[in-house]
């Protein structure tokens, strides 16, 4: 099948969100959407992660899909996935130490490691399975990584307890991540070890979805089936929520139904009005960031980290922005013109057809 312009739109959206929502002006001052929910709940900015893994298992059906069907050696694909898998993870631990490599706390997770693991448990499962099987798996891992957290207790907590402190999974980062914990978290990691577990979920409802968009259906009812789909999984959510609440950090199983059912939705929304309308002059900014989003993610990281280093960015802040306007407009007004000027730069490489992959 051709390029789905609409997956490589709703990756800019998507990428274009983590940066606005990751550099506000100042962390003080932050409208609620552009902020995580404290602890169980969700918010528009909680959607962001979840809907960049769920493109990631889409883009994996895309990808390798059609090497399958014409019979690849297989050997050369696992090698592939090997390969992105150690680059994705290196440039994570790169941005975690950048600039000063302190290894003995150096955060180990984060969230280009969580993209790793989970496009690499992700690939094997495609390569090695057919449809159903991926299916019964994703169900499987939502299942299981439940009854874990709701059975099992941490030392001196009651089973099931799901708060920060006294979660089997934030026991689990804290015994095995040690000091290269999230320091912000001090006591749990928002992409630790136990929670990958339902993120490759995530993942393979993205390849499920991959599978749909493959298939000889008109475009219309693929359209219907993800709507559908869609808000099957956000009702069975919601359904879960009182048992297993919506929580980001925790990555529950309802969390992760309640937003792949949001992104099953988005994508046949862009796939509605870019592959079938051809609406697309709104969306060129976003197709700009689609087809570069490890390189804007990556960039944006590393000229953060040295704003820092320099001290400029407090200095720029207050300057340019605080000095008109509200502490709270101030900051959105910076992490807008923040994504604005990153939307100049990769525009620069689009417009040279410079496209980063690894």
């Amino acid at each position: 099948m051709s390029r789905l312009v609409s997956l490589d739109v709703f990756r800019g959206i998507t990428i274009a969100g983590m940066v606005l929502v990751n550099n506000p002006g100042t962390w003080s001052s932050i409208y609620w959407p552009l902020q995580h929910a404290e602890w169980h709940g969700w918010t528009p900015t909680d959607l962001v992660f979840p809907f960049f893994l769920f493109i990631v298992g889409v883009s994996i059906t895309l990808a390798f899909a059609r090497r399958v069907e014409e019979g690849s050696v297989k050997r050369d694909l696992y090698l592939k996935v090997i390969k992105r898998t150690a680059i994705i993870f290196g440039l994570g631990l790169f941005l975690n130490g950048f600039p000063y490599f302190q290894l003995g706390t150096i955060r180990i997770a984060g969230v280009l490691q969580r993209i790793a693991i989970c496009y690499l448990i992700a690939s094997l499962i495609f390569l090695t399975t057919k449809v159903r099987t991926q299916l019964l798996i994703a169900v499987a891992l939502l299942v299981i990584y439940c009854f874990v957290m709701t059975r099992f207790a941490a030392p001196g907590y009651a089973p099931g307890d799901l708060s920060k402190e006294g979660s089997i999974a934030s026991f689990i980062d804290r015994v095995l991540l040690g000091q290269h914990i999230w320091r912000q978290g001090k006591v749990y990691d928002p992409e630790g070890l136990l929670s990958t577990i339902p993120a490759v979920a995530t993942t393979l409802f993205g390849i499920l979805t991959g599978h749909w968009l493959r298939s000889e259906r008109p475009r219309f009812e693929k359209v219907v089936g993800m709507f559908v789909a869609g808000a099957v999984c956000v009702v069975l959510g919601w359904a879960w929520n009182p048992f297993f609440p919506i929580n980001k950090a925790l990555w529950t199983s309802s969390y992760v139904l309640f937003t792949a059912g949001l992104a099953l939705q988005f994508l046949a929304l862009c796939y509605w009005l870019i592959d079938i309308h051809g609406y697309r002059r709104w969306a060129w900014p976003f197709e700009v960031f689609g087809v570069n989003a490890l390189a804007l993610f990556v960039g944006s990281g590393l000229m953060v980290k040295l704003m820092g280093v320099f001290k400029v960015q407090g200095w720029i802040f207050r300057n340019l922005f605080l000095s008109w306007a509200e502490p709270i407009n101030a900051s959105l007004a910076y992490a807008i013109a923040f994504i604005l000027l990153w939307l100049f730069l990769m525009w620069l490489l689009y417009r040279k057809r410079v496209f980063i992959k690894v």
